[in-house]
């Protein structure tokens, strides 16, 4: 019998409407687009402003495209993965009611928080359960509505985050394509520098946390650029040699999209051209949990099948890693 891999074999995406330009902060913190851009890579950013509408919605919208370009029948979905670090609620699970809403009657879900490395921990959730033969279709979807949490009066963070969604649906492959290798790491020093202080059980929310606009996140960026620069372009460069995987043999980098200089730093450890480097921070900025999934709706059209991927992502924690994933289809 030959060995089961977990494949991507569908993708969907969804962002919001309504756009968040360098120039339109300008008019909210001491900043100008010059500044964003040089700094960040970022040009602009979606935003989903309607208040009663929380992260599922992204999440059921990118479900809906997926489902809508595959004529996927939602009752085989055997198990929802939602990676996200701003859900609904803090009790209910996003994924579940997220399962129900696009039909997916026959699933079971639960949500996956690792900051920004939620979606590619959950890429290896999802395959080591395809991998079991247990089974068959599982759908991944990385979504955050980081508008949520940011303060825009905060010039650290609020240039930086953008709402979004993606999906990707995986299944069992036996042509040797799909999930090859991975390298996960973590560091718990990450919560002193990358949070947001209220709203959990260490310090519960009250009317003195919201005065003191404790439920919105904290940044000291230059401390985070330094670990993220180093760890994502380390595992980056460790699980290419692992798999003996020159330059050459490498035909794209998926790397989170938190800032352009993280991810040159990392393609330039993996001496990788410019061309084979996966972008669109320009246009949505960090969607935290979406970035990966984003770039891969957005380049579908590009993927061939058999072309080696490596996935990069660095989060709050910190969590941080890179996974090995060899394209299923052509589009």
């Amino acid at each position: 019998m030959s060995k089961i891999n977990a494949a991507i074999t569908a993708v969907g995406s969804y962002v919001p409407d309504d756009v968040l330009t360098n120039k339109m902060l300008e008019e909210l913190v001491e900043t100008n687009d010059e500044w964003i851009t040089t700094r960040t890579g970022i040009k602009e950013r979606r935003i989903l402003k309607d208040p009663s509408k929380g992260t599922s919605y992204l999440g059921i919208r990118a479900a809906e495209n997926l489902i809508e370009k595959t004529g996927l029948d939602p009752k085989e979905i055997d198990l929802v993965l939602f990676a996200t670090t701003t859900p609904d609620m803090p009790v209910a699970s996003t994924a579940a009611y997220t399962a129900t809403k696009i039909g997916a009657t026959n699933a079971f879900s639960y949500d996956l928080q690792a900051a920004c490395s939620s979606f590619l921990y959950g890429m290896s959730t999802a395959s080591a359960y395809i991998e079991t033969g247990r089974y068959k279709k599982i759908l991944l979807i990385g979504a955050d509505k980081m508008s949520s949490i940011i303060n825009y009066k905060d010039r650290a963070t609020c240039i930086i985050f953008g709402d979004g969604a993606g999906a990707v649906l995986f299944e069992p492959n036996n042509e040797g394509l799909g999930h090859q290798d991975e390298i996960l790491r973590s560091d718990g020093i990450g919560r002193e520098f990358l949070n947001i202080e209220a709203g959990g059980s260490l310090v519960p929310a009250s009317k003195s946390t919201v005065e003191k606009n404790q439920h919105y996140v904290y940044q000291d960026g230059k401390t985070v650029f330094k670990f993220a620069v180093s760890n994502m372009a380390d595992v980056s460069e460790k699980i290419m040699l692992r798999n003996k995987l020159s330059s050459d043999d490498v035909n794209w980098l998926v790397p989170h999209q938190a800032n352009k200089r993280i991810i040159d730093a990392t393609s330039k450890r993996m001496n990788l051209a410019d061309e084979k480097v996966l972008m669109n921070i320009q246009r949505y900025g960090n969607t935290t949990s979406a970035t990966l999934p984003l770039l891969l709706s957005d380049y579908e059209k590009q993927l061939k099948k058999g072309d080696n991927l490596v996935f990069a992502a660095f989060g709050g924690g910190f969590t941080w890693g890179s996974i090995y994933l060899k394209w299923a289809y052509n589009s």
